[in-house]
């Protein structure tokens, strides 16, 4: 199953004649798709990526600081000397990106396992966007590999199809179509891709925002909510799925930057959202999240400590540092130690 991008550039071409009566309150969209997108159905920034069974066995070859975090192979429950990568969804082993003569990342090795709340962190314009959209498919590494569930990926997810996990990309900015409704927003991948009728895409709507905390905005235009709300929205178009289906793939979501510009108060309805829709949890409504695993790209510190049990590091396009949450603090790492505390004396300069 391949994708595109209908919540970053504009609304696809390719939209379903069949469903435009349903947004007839809405002006229809022309922007163009990047050509690569043209070869596939419209749909939100998801796609199917690698099988879930078990991956072949690799080392912790890309986890450069375990050896100055011991501790790190302990709390995720792993032998050094001999680790089951079945669990791992996501792996990203040396990938390197440049744009032009700008270098961004340069080796980054990290695994994502199932189950897993995991931050990135670390200055700005380190390249934290950057590795998100790679494990996503968006971009492709200039070097080394991205792995899928053991299986690895060529290209990007326009360009092949492996099915068994849904990766999923929630935008900094929303990335909310302006001029479709609420309603239509979130429901964009059920009209555009799935057999269900209308009827029941309403009710899954309806439910899904219920879920995130927001009922009676439906019929509510992006512009008309606030900038909370608009996270909450753009959460909900990530997490609704068919349920006409008869297995759910696990999902891992991808956060960039999902409180940046909130308040605190928003911010911690934003982090409790995330947490609540991940698989071990029970979401607004009481029901079990159906999410394998999430990545959240952050700087707020009350994210760090809400939302994500591990930490990744990226400085200078490399991680630094690697460890749980509650090691954060107290790093040795003078790089770790200078961003947890905000000083201006350190190696890190702006």
């Amino acid at each position: 199953m391949g994708t595109t991008i209908p919540n970053a550039i504009g609304c696809p071409s390719s939209f379903h004649p069949s469903r435009r009566r349903s947004f007839s309150g809405s002006p229809l969209f022309t922007s163009a798709l990047p050509s690569s997108s043209s070869r596939t159905p419209a749909r939100r920034c998801w796609m199917a990526c690698g099988s879930t069974s078990a991956a072949e066995s690799r080392n912790l070859d890309g986890a450069k600081n375990v050896n100055e975090h011991p501790c790190l192979a302990d709390n995720l429950g792993v032998v050094r000397d001999s680790i089951d990568d079945a669990d791992v969804l996501i792996e990203c082993r040396d990938v390197h990106k440049s744009f032009g003569d700008k270098h961004i990342l340069r080796g980054v090795s990290f695994k994502i396992r199932h189950g897993e709340a995991v931050g990135i962190i670390g200055p700005s314009g380190t390249g934290k966007s950057t590795i998100l959209k790679v494990m996503a498919g968006l971009l492709a590494p200039d070097k080394g590999d991205v792995f899928i569930c053991g299986r690895k990926r060529h290209g990007l997810i326009s360009d092949e199809e492996i099915p068994g996990l849904r990766i999923g990309l929630v935008f900094q900015s929303a990335a909310l179509f302006d001029s479709l409704t609420v309603r239509e927003n979130v429901g964009f991948l059920l009209y555009e891709n799935s057999k269900m009728p209308e009827n029941r895409i309403l009710e899954r709507v309806t439910e899904t925002l219920a879920a995130v905390g927001l009922k009676g905005v439906e019929d509510r235009f992006p512009s008309e909510l606030s900038g909370g709300m608009k996270k909450r929205v753009a959460l909900a178009r990530s997490i609704i799925f068919d349920d006409t289906k008869e297995m759910i793939e696990p999902e891992v979501l991808l956060y960039d930057e999902p409180t940046a510009g909130l308040d605190p108060i928003a911010s911690t309805v934003v982090e409790d959202l995330i947490r609540s829709v991940h698989v071990r949890r029970n979401d607004a409504l009481g029901i079990p999240g159906k999410i394998a695993s999430y990545v959240v790209v952050t700087h707020q510190h009350s994210t760090i400590r809400r939302a994500v049990d591990r930490l990744l590091f990226l400085y200078e396009g490399r991680i630094v540092w690697e460890g749980m949450t509650q090691e954060f603090t107290r790093s040795t790492n003078p790089i770790v130690r200078q961003f947890a505390s905000g000083s201006l004396d350190g190696p890190i300069r702006y």
